[in-house]
């Protein structure tokens, strides 16, 4: 897809099996829908804007949210595609799609999208997203295969408390007190420390939550130490996309402000940026030439990375990516699931939505993104997961099973 007024799409069948196609959105129509979905999305900065994605948001009701999934496919699939995808539908063929958004619409989820009333498009096709082939044939990348590195460890970043934060703080605790066994996530644990492939090891589940000791110095020495894959849940701010700047985007480990580094500290703490993962002490006007290092270099990025935050994909909106998954795949890996938009946590469900405590529908994402990326194929893994939560949404109403998470992380792929 390109951005220039109005949306300009193509496609192409890589098996040469139908023609290849184009088509044209006008720009008040891409205006409409995407400011029509953006407006059922979850908005934590505005007052009640999380409660009303979660109870009258267009994707807090099946109905609403069917009728919304109808439009965004009237706007944005491709006619001639759509009867394509019928044809192979009908045959039981389910093709993969790869999709390159334009930042106006990197935020859309295709998966959700309804070309007939009783079907979605994760129903009759696997679906990720194309990484930008810039940062794919970059020269300097060094790609590492998850064929080679797949029995090395689980780097788990798991909440890590934010200096100058407390818990029910801005940059607090997205996942609340882990000191329950039964929880998903301390099961997700317990089975890696297990299977001793887990960083940092622990005795206790609970000790991998809220540490104090996973900083930037920390993260460097677990990745050049081996890892297979990383999993972050916590906080990312991501850079405005008015403001041009993709790799002002940051993620929130435990570091302090005496971290050096080229975001800005506030308080006692200083998050790690794209920048930094891209260009290393180089960004840094205080370390010599003769001993600057890349990100790369510094933060060797393993084959597959989960950055499980709000917006942690955002880079995607900017014509220019160089955020958080530009960064994880220049420095490394093959592919990253991230975050299209802010994810409600288990407490928003359970205060906004009236959840049940028992149900846990982030930790279960978390969950479900982790074990897609231990599979052979977690683009398919993730979708069928998705296509669960579809069922189960269709067939219960339950705001847990709401596309507000499961359609919320999109797959970037280098494949």
């Amino acid at each position: 897809m390109a951005d220039a007024g109005d949306l300009y799409l193509t496609w192409r069948w890589t098996d040469d099996s139908a023609p290849a196609g184009v088509g044209v959105v006008p720009e008040e129509q891409v205006e409409a829908a995407m400011s029509r979905f953006a407006a059922a999305l979850p908005a934590p900065g505005v007052a009640g804007g999380l409660e009303a994605a979660l109870t009258t948001g267009e994707l807090a009701t099946v109905a609403a949210e069917n009728a919304l999934a109808q439009y965004l496919s009237s706007v944005f699939l491709p006619y001639n595609l759509a009867v394509r995808l019928h044809e192979l539908y009908v045959r039981g063929v389910r093709p993969h799609i790869r999709i390159q958004p334009s930042p106006r619409t990197a935020q859309l989820p295709w998966e959700l999208i309804a070309p007939d009333p009783d079907v979605r498009l994760v129903e009759i096709a696997d679906v990720s997203v194309l990484a930008p082939p810039g940062i794919v044939h970059a020269p300097a990348r060094v790609a590492r295969s998850w064929t080679d590195t797949r029995g090395l460890p689980v780097v788990a970043v798991l909440d890590p408390r934010v200096p100058g934060f407390r818990a029910d703080s801005a940059l607090g605790s997205v996942l609340g007190r882990m000191d329950s066994a039964a929880a998903p996530l301390a099961a997700l644990v317990a089975g890696h420390a297990a299977a001793g492939r887990l960083t940092p090891p622990v005795a206790d589940p609970a000790e991998a939550f809220r540490r104090t000791d996973l900083d930037r110095a920390w993260l460097s020495r677990a990745l050049h130490a081996g890892a297979a894959r990383l999993l972050y849940v916590g906080h990312v701010t991501a850079a405005a996309p008015e403001s041009g700047r993709s790799e002002s985007a940051t993620l929130h480990l435990s570091c302090t402000a005496a971290s050096a580094g080229c975001a800005r500290a506030y308080q006692d703490h200083r998050p790690l940026s794209a920048r930094d993962l891209l260009l290393g002490t180089h960004a840094l006007a205080a370390a010599p030439d003769s001993i600057a290092r890349t990100g790369p270099e510094i933060w060797p990025i393993p084959s597959r990375v989960a950055l499980i935050a709000c917006e942690s994909g955002g880079d995607l909106r900017f014509a220019e990516p160089l955020g958080l998954v530009a960064a994880m795949l220049t420095g490394g890996a093959e592919l990253v699931t991230a975050g299209r938009w802010p994810l409600p946590t288990d407490l928003a469900f359970h205060r906004f939505a009236g959840t049940p405590d028992t149900v846990h529908p982030f930790q279960e994402a978390v969950c479900a993104i982790d074990s897609a990326h231990e599979s052979p194929d977690p683009v398919l893994a993730l979708n069928a997961w998705q296509r669960t939560h579809l069922a189960a949404w269709r067939e219960t109403g339950a705001v847990e099973h709401s596309p507000l998470i499961w359609a919320a992380f999109a797959t970037v792929d280098t494949r």
